[in-house]
């Protein structure tokens, strides 16, 4: 109920103190504007450009963490989950299970989230064309779980990405919500051990998806994105 959902909070999780801090100024956001709010942020980043990158608290002191995060402010959690023997034990806290991007086909692990019951965000690959989502939903569905977000981050072009806006009213044909990620969307994979993008454009891309009738919005959030220890480049400024 209410306006239009945001999925928002930092790319990973750096500490408890930071995460939580961030939580709550985003919901003070979120309330004062009167949308519904669903805190993200991760305790593994898997896919990291280089070896050296951090990844996070690790499972057991994530959920830790996520766990604060639900109960201190009431609000659901979302997080990444990457092989399928995580799903039961994430699923133990959080109140959304996301499928990242590049795993979106990933079967066994398709179905380990769907068993859980939870609700299950699966991320559109770069690789993907939007109405192969139908199939990556498919594999949830057969677990007994309808309860499924698709979410639309751009798509590859060269070595970068375009979004075509089209992808959001073919992905809901499915009958199922579709999210924009409008921070990863403005990413610029390139060469590069870091990933860039270019943040100046995440405003447009975000009124562009509202405008073509996505279900909510999903985007990286920091308090200082320069320093962010993931996805500096794209993180949108608290």
């Amino acid at each position: 109920d209410g306006g239009l959902p945001l999925i928002g909070g930092p790319c990973v999780i750096e500490s408890r103190d930071h995460s939580l801090r961030m939580a709550d100024s985003i919901l003070s956001i979120t309330e004062s504007l009167g949308i519904p709010f669903i805190f993200k942020s991760s305790f593994d980043k898997a896919n990291r450009s280089s070896s050296g990158s951090f990844r996070g608290p690790a499972i057991e002191e994530g959920l830790k963490i996520l766990s604060d995060i639900k109960s201190e402010l009431g609000i659901p959690v979302l997080t990444d989950v990457h092989l399928p023997n995580q799903c039961a034990l994430v699923s133990e806290v959080v109140d959304v299970l996301q499928i990242p991007a590049f795993l979106c086909r990933q079967t066994d692990l398709l179905l380990a989230a769907g068993k859980t019951g939870k609700a299950v965000n699966i991320k559109k690959g770069q690789f993907l064309a939007p109405a192969k989502m139908k199939h990556a939903a498919d594999k949830v569905v057969i677990t007994g779980n309808e309860n499924i977000l698709l979410t639309e981050r751009g798509s590859s072009f060269g070595y970068g990405l375009v979004t075509d806006m089209t992808s959001i009213p073919i992905m809901q044909e499915t009958g199922y919500p579709v999210i924009f990620d409008a921070t990863h969307s403005a990413q610029l994979p390139g060469g590069e051990a870091i990933t860039g993008g270019k943040r100046e454009m995440i405003p447009t891309l975000a009124k562009a998806a509202v405008a073509a009738g996505c279900d909510g919005l999903f985007m990286e959030i920091h308090d200082n994105p320069s320093e962010a220890k993931s996805d500096a480049a794209t993180q949108w400024p608290i």
